[in-house]
């Protein structure tokens, strides 16, 4: 058995796509998945599976909220050592306002020429450092005003995407102790 972090985009969003965690607790556990816990209500699940290729995992719970929810939504499962290593390698780290640190986290890792372009952006007020599974942001500006943001990364790389900041990130790994 393994434990895994899953990333759902986009539900509970201004009253949007809604669910309630306990309900997507419920749909998860009666499709096998085992010691499912929820954090916040944007869809950040930790749970314990047999095993299996990420990708089946996936599907697995969007095959879930779909038939339960009836909605169609982006689902990023990571094992907690993924997730591990993208907030070792995070490049600022050092940064006093760690409220303003933002991981993007890709599904796949993007096309070589596409992180070239992408590494000639320029944004006042934001930094960026990205690899083959995170686009590590630091929104001195605020995320809520930053012209970097998820959907505009999953734009420019061609990537689908999901955003979470560091006390999220921080807190799924914790419940996944």
């Amino acid at each position: 058995m393994q434990t895994y972090i899953a990333l759902i985009r986009g539900i509970n969003v201004s009253g949007h796509k809604t669910i309630k965690m306990a309900d997507l607790r419920k749909s998860l556990h009666k499709r096998g998945f085992e010691g499912v816990q929820t954090y916040i209500q944007s869809g950040n699940i930790v749970f314990i599976n047999k095993g299996g290729e990420l990708f089946e995992l996936e599907e697995g719970i969007k095959k879930a909220i779909l038939d339960d929810f009836g909605f169609d939504v982006p689902v990023l499962v990571r094992t907690v050592e993924d997730l591990e290593n993208v907030l070792k390698n995070n490049p600022f780290s050092k940064e006093e306002n760690t409220r303003q640190l933002f991981f993007v986290l890709l599904k796949q890792p993007p096309a070589k020429a596409l992180i070239d372009e992408f590494n000639k952006l320029k944004f006042e007020g934001e930094d960026f450092h990205i690899t083959n599974a995170c686009v590590y942001l630091n929104c001195k500006i605020g995320f809520a005003k930053a012209k970097l943001n998820n959907n505009s990364i999953e734009r420019k790389l061609k990537v689908e995407a999901t955003a979470r900041n560091l006390r999220t990130m921080q807190k799924l790994i914790e419940m996944a102790g």
